[in-house]
């Protein structure tokens, strides 16, 4: 049996989630979102630092920048309108080194032009914030925050069917199709009839459009991030949020400390190639994943182009002592007998064929179907926001 809605959305991470809300509570669609895990929000949204950006480091006038902007004072509204956890607690960002300093008053002014309220500090001035930094200059960036992204996902859940949609878990979409006045939907459970559908696909986002017979020369490559936490007894070290100055010849932040909604401090990321889309560890391995990466020439130069950097990560990967002596650069007193095992995250980089990471959100509308092919960072925080948008192209798709 054929069942039918308005517009199907692949994929209940934060992105899709937020689309289906908009598409049902602003537009009144009768929404239905395909998820091929048991829970919602299985992967990059619930395997985040839980950060809510500030903007600091997209380029002004960027989709990035002006979605973070927006995103974040939506985010805060949600999680306050839902009583959900989060705090807008703020961050530093320290320059260790004296070739920083050039690094760090650059992002001072872009975090200027993009409507900050940052401001640059002296040792003595973010003592009074964070006493345990060390650095020689910091920027202090009040916007920042955290918030539980696993509970704001359930909440978008719960909204979405309170609008008269559905969220099915354990449906793993197959293929769609146009079809006459439009789409159908193949899962596993069965077929759907829809007018149009929106993919939010995450580390998958590339398969579905091919399965959608959307051509893009875009390939999805998944790096891993882990992390550790701090001893229950070490906590006061950290008060809100510590980062590095970014590493040009890196495209991630470094590693810094995050204070988590839940509570507690946690300390990463660091930044290896997964050897699985969903490779949580070392010991995921999916051979078809590892092929595709092998045959596409975007990954095969991305890699070769940081293959030195990939090594020191790879090596921070195996050792503990390491990573404690990246983090002591921030905070001195920080020893390898303070840090615990905590868990990962795999982020979904989208690379263009020669090797370049796409730098912004990537929208692909074809048909009576709309494609999120990249939703980077700081695609939690600004998940509200994006989620509008993608629900206004997917109503002007259904004619």
């Amino acid at each position: 049996m054929t069942r039918t809605a308005d517009i199907a959305v692949v994929g209940a991470g934060l992105v899709g989630l937020a689309s289906a809300y908009a598409l049902a509570a602003a537009h009144g669609r009768r929404v239905v979102v395909f998820e091929k895990e048991p829970q919602v929000a299985a992967h990059q949204s619930s395997h985040n630092s839980g950060v809510i950006h500030s903007g600091l480091y997209y380029t002004p006038g960027s989709a990035r920048a002006r979605l973070c902007a927006e995103g974040r004072v939506r985010m805060v509204e949600f999680c306050r309108t839902h009583g959900l956890a989060h705090d807008v607690c703020g961050k530093i960002v320290v320059a260790t080194r004296a070739d920083e300093l050039p690094r760090l008053e650059a992002l001072r002014q872009r975090g200027l032009e993009n409507g900050l309220r940052v401001s640059a500090l002296e040792p003595r001035e973010f003592a009074a914030i964070e006493p345990h930094a060390a650095g020689l200059r910091a920027l202090h960036v009040p916007e920042a925050g955290i918030a539980d992204y696993p509970a704001v996902a359930r909440t978008l859940a719960r909204q979405v069917a309170e609008h008269g949609g559905s969220v099915e878990c354990r449906a793993t979409f197959l293929r769609a199709r146009e079809e006459g006045a439009g789409v159908r939907v193949e899962v596993s459970d069965g077929t759907w009839h829809v007018g149009a559908l929106v993919a939010c696909a995450g580390l998958q986002a590339d398969r579905v459009a091919a399965a959608c017979g959307v051509s893009t020369d875009i390939v999805i490559a998944p790096f891993r991030g882990e992390y550790y936490t701090l001893a229950p007894e070490r906590l006061s070290l950290v008060r809100h949020l510590i980062y590095p100055v970014p590493d040009p010849r890196f495209p991630f932040l470094g590693v810094h400390f995050t204070r988590m909604a839940a509570g507690g401090i946690e300390a990463g990321p660091n930044a290896v190639m997964a050897l699985a889309r969903e490779g949580y560890g070392w010991g995921d391995v999916s051979v078809r994943d590892l092929v595709d990466a092998g045959r596409s020439p975007g990954v095969r130069r991305f890699v070769g182009r940081h293959l030195g950097t990939g090594v020191a990560e790879i090596r921070r990967s195996f050792s503990r002592n390491r990573f404690a002596a990246t983090l002591a650069r921030l905070i001195p007193a920080i020893t390898v007998d303070d840090l615990r095992p905590g868990g990962s995250g795999v982020r979904a980089m989208a690379l263009a064929p020669d090797g370049t990471m796409l730098d912004d959100f990537a929208f692909v509308e074809s048909g009576r179907m709309v494609h999120v092919l990249n939703a980077p960072s700081p695609a939690a925080t600004a998940a509200l926001a994006i989620g509008s948008q993608v629900a206004n192209r997917a109503v002007g798709r259904l004619g």
